[in-house]
């Protein structure tokens, strides 16, 4: 049987994307335990850094918001865009990104008050200068702990949609 340059035999597909959904979800637990830097916090650095630069125009506390809220919305969109398409697996492993991200921002979040982690060009810390501005700098670890947990349920939920896309892909092709 042959099959066109870059499609996977329908036979190997489910379990190709079941082994991805296994691996990202131990990988991912590994991460939300350890809080170690990742091979995606490059990417995710990277997105953070043009967010302050796009939301810049909405002032100084939008242009220092921006960037952990582009962090989110770019996995955000490639969930929209999968589900759209109606590739729930695909959806999930966008899903996935999103609770990375959760554990690299509180990772962030709980660095407001000690300022310890090296900041991209230098400059101001994003959320010391968020909290502080909020009045709710002495609450850095607790929102850090929330937005982790946050993470950890968007891992979980990724993991159970990602099985159960694969799941129901194999439903349709029996």
């Amino acid at each position: 049987m042959t099959t066109p340059l870059g499609q996977i035999p329908p036979a190997i597909g489910p379990r190709l994307r079941l082994g991805l959904t296994i691996g990202l979800g131990v990988y991912g637990a590994w991460l939300a335990k350890t809080s170690h830097y990742s091979w995606i916090d490059s990417l995710d650095t990277a997105i953070h850094e043009t967010g302050h630069l796009l939301f810049g125009f909405g002032g100084e506390w939008l242009g220092f918001a921006g960037g952990t809220l582009f962090q989110l919305l770019v996995p955000l969109v490639f969930v929209g865009y999968f589900v759209r398409m109606k590739d729930g697996h695909a959806a999930s492993v966008a899903l996935w990104w999103v609770a990375q991200n959760c554990w690299n921002i509180s990772v962030y979040v709980a660095d407001a008050r000690t300022q310890a982690l090296p900041l991209v060009g230098g400059g101001e810390h994003d959320w010391a200068y968020l909290l502080g501005r909020s009045g709710w700098l002495a609450k850095d670890q607790d929102l850090a702990r929330t937005i982790h947990v946050l993470g950890v349920v968007l891992l979980v939920a990724s993991v159970f949609w990602g099985v159960r896309s694969v799941g129901r892909q194999r439903d349709t092709s029996s």
